[in-house]
């Protein structure tokens, strides 16, 4: 008997772990638009390596328990963002390693989740493997993406020759000195 083909758009995780299946592959990033959107302004996704991701399916039966459905997955991906110090794009490489357990509906799923450091989800008919991909790499992302040294001197780090040494600014509160001085008077 010729092995089932899995279409990784369209995947039935439920007969994938019931094989022990796995898939693997790659997608241009601009096929990902959020995680495309992400990226600075220099930056064309198009010219990002593609997205690398493999996936493989298991099915286990804890003692006394109902057989469960595990989708494992795996992604690397390389972006472009823009480093919140100096404004310039800064490359950032991206893995993402995980287990999803599948129960079969979201009220059960949120329940799971909360009890459980594992990642539940709810048994879907197909899912759409590039989608999950996608949230994963998103989560992924720096909250505050930055070169470790900026590639040139950051603009407000070099101080102005106009500008007066501290101790030569008049004080703003000189004024206000003298009026309470000066019993209110002006």
């Amino acid at each position: 008997m010729k092995p089932r083909s899995f279409d990784p758009l369209k995947l039935d995780v439920e007969a994938f772990a019931r094989e022990g299946a796995s898939l693997e592959g790659e997608w241009p990033a601009t096929s990902l638009p959020r995680l495309a959107e992400s990226a600075a302004p220099e930056s064309d996704p198009a010219h990002w390596p593609p997205v690398r991701w493999s996936t493989r399916g298991e099915t286990r039966t804890p003692k006394g328990g109902e057989p469960q459905i595990w989708l494992e997955l795996g992604a690397e991906a390389q972006v472009a963002l823009t480093c919140q110090r100096c404004l310039k794009p800064v490359r950032e490489d991206l893995a993402v390693s995980r287990w999803f357990r599948f129960v079969k509906d979201e009220d059960m799923a949120a329940e799971l989740d909360m009890d459980s450091d594992d990642d539940v989800l709810a048994l879907a008919r197909h899912l759409n493997l590039r989608e999950l991909v996608e949230d994963e790499l998103l989560l992924e992302l720096p909250v505050v993406p930055r070169h470790d040294e900026c590639p040139e001197p950051l603009p407000h780090a070099n101080v102005e020759e106009d500008e007066a040494p501290e101790e030569e600014r008049p004080n703003p509160f000189a004024a206000l000195a003298a009026l309470k001085k000066g019993g209110g008077k002006a």
